[in-house]
């Protein structure tokens, strides 16, 4: 299994890219897209391995 992307700005800007739109937070950044379940990026540099492979499997990514 390849891993996931762990650093949260590439995340955040390949979620964009995808047409996801951030919805804000306070400790946690929603991104909301049509028809899909929110995803929740925590506002930490590096994402643990679980946390990053939770939001690629929640994007579609795998």
């Amino acid at each position: 299994m390849p891993k996931a992307e762990d650093h949260q700005p590439t995340i955040v800007r390949r979620l964009l890219a995808e047409g996801w739109k951030n919805e804000g937070g306070k400790e946690h950044d929603k991104f909301t897209k049509a028809g899909r379940k929110p995803i929740f990026v925590p506002r930490h540099r590096w994402l643990s391995p679980g946390v990053a492979r939770n939001i690629a499997k929640a994007a579609g990514w795998n």
